[in-house]
């Protein structure tokens, strides 16, 4: 005696429906086993050196940081959280030798680092702060326009410090508005 069928109405895609667009979404994604267009094939030194870049990048923006709050003591208490999420990102990224959270945010920042346009702090807070979201806007649209080229675990860890970046800039720039 054959089932009756379910009184129920089925919802979404059925599973023929999948089983003939699996294919195409596959030649879609391009499964590359992990080779980037490196030469080697491997895809390993362009991702080392994406994560060393952006692990430096980390380390000058928690420098930005540190060099804002050493000339406006005002914005410590609303800057440090910041900061410390910019240095726990340094150190996902493999860096975080010059970035630590236990640096004191009151220290002048060190002579022997390049000079570079974060030096120079804006004279009032409402500027300080609009040069500190533009760098992190900037290097969040920098790390999102990496993804493409990284492998999958270095692609999901720049998108999520890329995000990350995003949300700093607005909560650099809430008050502002």
């Amino acid at each position: 005696m054959p089932f009756p069928p379910s009184p129920r109405a089925r919802s979404g895609p059925r599973r023929r429906s999948l089983l003939a667009v699996a294919p195409a979404a596959l030649a879609l994604t391009g499964c590359t086993g992990g080779h980037s267009g490196d030469p080697a094939g491997d895809g390993q030194p362009a991702a080392d050196r994406a994560r060393a870049r952006a692990a430096r990048d980390s380390e000058a923006l928690v420098e930005r940081y540190d060099a804002v709050i050493a000339a406006r003591p005002g914005l410590a208490g609303r800057l440090r959280p910041l900061r410390e999420e910019v240095v726990r990102h340094a150190r996902a990224l493999g860096g975080g030798r010059k970035a630590s959270p236990s640096a004191s945010p009151s220290a002048p920042v060190s002579s022997s680092a390049p000079a570079s346009p974060s030096a120079a702090v804006p004279d009032n807070d409402k500027d300080a702060l609009a040069g500190l979201a533009a760098a992190e806007k900037e290097l969040a649209d920098r790390r999102a326009k990496a993804l493409g080229g990284v492998p999958g675990e270095l692609a999901r860890l720049l998108a999520s410090v890329a995000a990350a970046g995003a949300v700093h800039v607005y909560l650099l720039t809430e008050e502002a508005a």
